[in-house]
């Protein structure tokens, strides 16, 4: 993973020659010329940080550049730290498979879903199997009849060698859903105990 590196332009590196200013105290000092905005951050002892250079005029800040740096890497840490990785799990099914082993696997993968995490289910054929392929969509079209609205399809079932995949990922109203339900059934549990 490469890891992301912040750039601001420092005083003397900024090159427009007019620029929009915000003081140290937050507040606007307006559009005013590079040498003046330079000579006013001089006398606060403090730095010219270009902020945005995609707009016109350029938008720079006069701020302590240490603690500007720290403040910016400390969002962006946040921000990674919020942004979560969606997870694939794969559950194996077999073109004849027993009604036991297929409610087991059935109920793996709606529980995968409603951690929120997408699923890959797979129809694993050996040897002769292969000659049966049609078993195998059956048992995929099964699944999601079953899970019915609570899915959707990311990649309909096709085969990669002897393997028929198929990848599913929860609605996001589904996932709700199933909260409240939970949170019902956990009331109604406790009212019970009382």
């Amino acid at each position: 993973m490469k890891k992301q590196t912040l750039f601001w332009r420092l005083n003397s590196q900024i090159q427009a020659s007019t620029l929009r200013v915000i003081g140290p105290d937050g507040a606007q000092l307006g559009i005013i010329s590079r040498e003046e905005a330079l000579k006013k951050a001089k006398e606060a002892g403090l730095d010219l940080v270009e902020i945005t250079s995609k707009v016109s005029p350029p938008v720079v800040k006069i701020v302590n550049f240490g603690k500007f740096r720290y403040a910016e890497e400390k969002k962006l840490r946040a921000q990674k730290k919020k942004a979560k990785a969606i997870d694939v799990k794969e559950v194996r099914f077999s073109p004849f498979i027993a009604e036991g082993d297929y409610a087991t696997r059935l109920g793996r993968v709606k529980e995968f879903l409603n951690d929120g995490c997408k699923v890959r289910a797979v129809v694993v054929f050996k040897g002769r199997q292969m000659n049966s392929r049609q078993f195998g969509y059956e048992l995929l079209r099964r699944v999601t009849k079953e899970l019915g609205d609570r899915i959707s399809i990311d990649m309909e079932p096709k085969f990669l060698g002897r393997h028929l995949a198929m990848v599913i990922s929860p609605l996001k109203k589904a996932k709700v859903e199933i909260k409240e339900n939970e949170k019902i059934k956990n009331q109604e549990i406790n009212n019970q105990e009382i």
